[in-house]
């Protein structure tokens, strides 16, 4: 079943052990089995995948300034673009899951396949390096993704405290509930000590645009 999949992402992979924790999600590491999950794969696979659109767009839009190129990184890189990327993969199909992850819809859920192609992403950099892990992102994702999405709400946020205050929000998981298999976020955005407001998600970028979107919801009514 691998095999299929390393013909769709057009890469082989020479350690497969890489490629098995790519796919294994957290609900599906412990047990006798043991595997390791793909959270770790997941992080150095955001950091590369944010450098090879950084610099892509950088290349393609020397006039632009940086709230310009942010703002196009942000749609590019966002969970509903990595998602859309591994449905493409059929990639739900081949994702290690517990039990309660699986029957609850977990191979079709967007933050899971976000993350997985994100720790994909990660597998690829170790077993191939750098430029192998550039060429799938080029081949996975399109060059250019137009205006962010009225839905980014970060990306909204971040503008409008820029220009008013010059201050960045923060984000602050507070808070998780339900089981493992199928926890939810939470987590409030301030600015400094100041409450803007609060969100929850079934992943952290989920739930920090929720967050972003109440405190929208709020200063507009200021």
């Amino acid at each position: 079943m691998t095999r299929t999949l390393e013909e769709s992402m057009g890469f082989k992979f020479r350690r497969p052990e890489l490629l098995r924790a790519a796919l294994t999600h957290k609900s599906c590491s412990a047990g006798p089995a043991l595997r390791p999950s793909n959270e770790r794969l997941e992080f150095l696979g955001d950091g590369i995948l944010s450098a090879v659109v950084a610099h892509g767009l950088y290349e393609r839009h020397p006039d632009e300034d940086e709230g310009a190129l942010s703002k196009r990184k942000a749609v590019l890189v966002s969970g509903a673009s990595l998602a859309q990327w591994a449905k493409s993969l059929d990639l739900g199909r081949h994702l290690y899951l517990g039990p309660g992850e699986d029957v609850s819809g977990g191979r079709l859920r967007p933050s899971i396949l976000a993350n997985a192609l994100e720790a994909l992403i990660g597998a690829v950099y170790l077993d191939g390096g750098y430029d192998a892990a550039r060429e799938f992102i080029r081949r996975g994702l399109p060059a250019e993704a137009g205006e962010p999405s009225l839905t980014d709400y970060k990306s909204r946020l971040q503008e409008i405290l820029q220009k008013r205050h010059k201050t960045p929000p923060r984000y602050e998981v507070t808070g998780t509930a339900g089981p493992e298999h199928d926890k939810t976020f939470l987590v409030a955005v301030r600015m400094g000590k100041e409450p803007l407001g609060k969100g929850s998600g079934k992943s952290k970028k989920e739930a920090e645009q929720s967050a972003a979107k109440d405190a929208m919801e709020r200063l507009g009514r200021k």
